[in-house]
C-alpha cells in the first residue's frame, strides 16, 4: 500500500481533500493532508508565508513518515511540491500534479500564468491584490465561476466558506530546484478539461515541457476533489499502481 501526502492550492487548506481521504484510506493507503502556512486553520502571519516556508512545511510532513510518499499537489501546490521535492527528494516516491502548475528552475507561478496558453483564465481576470505584505483575494462570485464551475451550489458554498486570502509571495517567487534531482522522481499529471482557472492549453504545455509517465484527463473544473471526486480518487489509485476499471 502507498503513502499519499496531499498539498492544497492557493486560498485552500487540508479541507480541500476531505472527500478524497476516506476512499484512499478505505483502499488501504496512508493519507496525510496538510495546511500550508497561512492556509486552512494555520495562523502563520502573512509576512512569513513564503515559497520556502511552504516547501519546508511539506518536507517536515514527508520526513515524519517512515516511507517515501506519493506527493500530490493541486494548483499552486504544484509549485510547492516541486520545490519541496528538490529540497528533500529522498522522501518522495513520485509526484502527481492535479490541475497544477509545473515550473522549471527559475520559473514562478506568475511566469507560467502569463504564458500565452494561460490567457483568459478567470483568476487573472478577477483577482485583487491588497495590503502590505500583499495578499490576493477573489470575490465569492468570481471564485464560484473560476474554480467551482462544475460543482453544485452546496459544494460551492461549503468550499467558499473555508477559503482564505492568499499571500502573494508563493505566487511570485521562482522555484530554485535541481532539475537533475527532479528528473529522478517519476511524475504524473491529472488534467482537468473544463478548468476556468488553469487553462487546459497551459496544462498541456507544461506536460510537454515536463514529460510525465502518466497523464489522466478528467472532464472537470479546477476543483475535481469536489466536482469529480470519484474520478480523481480512481486516478490517484491508478497512479499508485492499483487496477481501476475506469476513470470518469
Amino acid at each position: 500500500m502507498a503513502r499519499f501526502v496531499l498539498v492544497h492550492g492557493a486560498f485552500g487548506g487540508a479541507w480541500c481533500w476531505e472527500t478524497v481521504i476516506g476512499p484512499l484510506e478505505a483502499a488501504g493507503h496512508t493519507v496525510e493532508a496538510l495546511d500550508l502556512p497561512g492556509g486552512g486553520a494555520d495562523q502563520t502571519p502573512v509576512e512569513e508565508v513564503t515559497l520556502a516556508s511552504c516547501a519546508k512545511r511539506v518536507c517536515n510532513v514527508l520526513a515524519s513518515g517512515t516511507e517515501p510518499a506519493i506527493l500530490v499537489g493541486h494548483s499552486m501546490g504544484g509549485v510547492v511540491v516541486t520545490q519541496a521535492t528538490s529540497d528533500c527528494p529522498g522522501h518522495v516516491a513520485s509526484l502527481v500534479f492535479v490541475a497544477a502548475f509545473m515550473p522549471a528552475d527559475g520559473q514562478s507561478l506568475l511566469d507560467l500564468a502569463h504564458l500565452p496558453e494561460g490567457k483568459g483564465d478567470l483568476i487573472q481576470a478577477n483577482i485583487v491584490i491588497e495590503g502590505e505584505p500583499p495578499v490576493a483575494v477573489l470575490s465569492e462570485e468570481a471564485t464560484a465561476a473560476a474554480i467551482y464551475n462544475d460543482c453544485t451550489s452546496e459544494q460551492t458554498a461549503w468550499a467558499v466558506a473555508r477559503r482564505r486570502p492568499q499571500a502573494v509571495a508563493p505566487y511570485a517567487t521562482p522555484v530554485d530546484v535541481d532539475e537533475t534531482v527532479l528528473a529522478t522522481i517519476p511524475r504524473s499529471y491529472v488534467l482537468t478539461t473544463r478548468d476556468a482557472s488553469l487553462a487546459p492549453a497551459l496544462q498541456r504545455r507544461m506536460i510537454r515541457e515536463h514529460p510525465c509517465e502518466r497523464v489522466i484527463e478528467l472532464d472537470a473544473d479546477h476543483a475535481p476533489y469536489l466536482s469529480a471526486t470519484d474520478g480523481l480518487v480512481a486516478a490517484l489509485l491508478e497512479l499508485a499502481g492499483e487496477p481501476v476499471a475506469s476513470v470518469a
